[in-house]
């Protein structure tokens, strides 16, 4: 690791905060002290870091107000490490299954902490290399196994099989797959739906054809798996194929070398192979419409991303980067859901999965001239928006659910500014404070 680790320490407590900071600067750490959890969401924001140390308990707010806020507001969150009282373990546990790194509780091996801290940025910039600025696949704990094991995968694999409904996202997979390749910003990848392409048209397509092969056929032209040599070669949705192509699929496969339709010499290629499909491949081969030999060898390594209703948590996350993105394209100012649309969003079941999830953000923010959208707006048809449906939990814990979102939304659309969000929700400045610490939210 060239550059120093950067450490942002959120500490309360002075003596122990001091002597943290201390430490972790003889080490050679560049770590930066906060004292407060508002300190550090103002760091957090303008600043990037390897990992971030945080104690559980603080005077404004709590470790885990801020590992939800890094969540929701940070392009990409920096792993967090928990320091915890014997009261909080439990907390902090919990916090390890919503994404959290590790925990360390009070009287803690000071070397011990500084060898995981080290441990977790080597393992952190180890899977950033040749990605800078790529943003999680989720929030969610299946989506962040995946995303564990890709460097690996691409460190040792050369046939991947992605699997999972429509709209998952299996290419955004495929893609960060690619960029953990040594040097992958210099590396192509080449992305082919085999779905989308005629039956007649595919084989010149995947394995290119020379001059005067066909009719139309004016020049020579190299196919998608020469196009990807050197680098990622995404082949979604080959359940589609027919049996006569998954032969020649098969050829290119086992010898990694393809023949140009009207011609004779074999071009080697080396590449990554990744194949994706939503269909059951096992099923498949099972009927007689997929070929056995074919799907063992693209069976190799077998990735599945689970549909949006097993991960929920993510659904809020890629709201907010929707939104996000649709702020940034339009040069207007960034759209706000309200708690009951959020809350809409999370007991819809989406069948369509990511896509259609995106395509429901755009559509409200096209159709809804208000800053903040409301459940209408992202279900205009009646027909399938959610309802209320059973009550999950007592009223007062949904009250309280609702109006903390409510004031963490308010806070986002005011950068933070308590004046202007007490303003904004229409009660004082005091009032706002109060809520705030009963609910444990911490501003930036």
């Amino acid at each position: 690791m060239n550059a120093a680790v950067r450490v942002c320490l959120v500490e309360d407590d002075p003596i122990m905060g001091e002597s943290l900071c201390e430490r972790f600067r003889l080490e050679g750490f560049d770590a930066h002290w906060c004292t407060s959890g508002a300190e550090a969401m103002r760091s957090l924001r303008e600043q990037a870091f390897d990992v971030v140390i945080s104690d559980m308990r603080l005077g404004d707010t709590t470790g885990e107000a801020i590992f939800d806020w890094a969540a929701g507001a940070l392009p990409q969150a920096p792993p967090f490490v928990f320091i915890t009282g014997y009261g909080t373990v439990d907390q902090a546990v919990a916090l390890i299954k919503r994404g959290a790194c590790d925990y360390v509780t009070k009287p803690f091996d000071l070397d011990a902490l500084v060898a995981r801290v080290l441990e977790i940025a080597s393992a952190v910039r180890a899977q950033d290399e040749g990605a800078p600025g790529l943003e999680p696949l989720g929030v969610s704990a299946a989506m962040q196994r995946i995303e564990a094991m890709l460097p690996r995968l691409a460190r040792a694999a050369s046939t991947v099989l992605i699997v999972g409904e429509s709209g998952v996202g299996k290419e955004r997979v495929a893609q960060r797959l690619h960029a953990c390749l040594p040097d992958a910003a210099r590396r192509p990848f080449v992305a082919l739906n085999c779905g989308a392409v005629p039956e007649t048209l595919l084989e010149p397509e995947l394995f290119g054809h020379e001059k005067g092969a066909f009719t139309g056929a004016a020049r020579s032209r190299a196919g998608v798996f020469e196009q990807a040599h050197g680098g990622t070669l995404f082949l979604d949705e080959i359940g589609e194929m027919t049996l006569a192509m998954q032969v020649r699929l098969l050829r290119a496969v086992q010898e990694r070398q393809v023949v140009r339709v009207g011609g004779e010499r074999p071009i080697p290629v080396d590449l990554l192979l990744v194949c994706a499909t939503h269909r059951d491949l096992k099923a498949m081969v099972a009927e007689g419409t997929f070929r056995e030999d074919l799907f063992y060898r693209v069976n190799v390594v077998q990735i599945r991303v689970p549909p949006l209703r097993e991960r929920r948590e993510d659904i809020p996350w890629l709201i907010r980067r929707f939104l996000s993105d649709i702020a940034r394209q339009s040069g207007e100012p960034r759209r706000h859901l309200v708690p009951a649309a959020e809350e809409a969003a999370l007991a819809y079941p989406w069948p369509g999965n990511v896509r259609e999830l995106k395509h429901a953000v755009e559509r409200a923010c096209i159709m809804s001239p208000a800053e903040w959208i409301t459940p209408a707006a992202l279900f205009p048809d009646a027909e399938v928006a959610p309802t209320a449906g059973d009550v999950q939990a007592p009223l007062g814990d949904y009250l309280r659910e609702c109006e903390c979102r409510y004031i963490r939304g308010a806070l986002e659309s005011c950068d933070g500014h308590i004046g202007r969000t007490a303003d904004l929700l229409g009660i004082s400045r005091k009032n706002l404070w109060e809520k705030m610490k009963k609910l444990d939210i911490g501003h930036a």
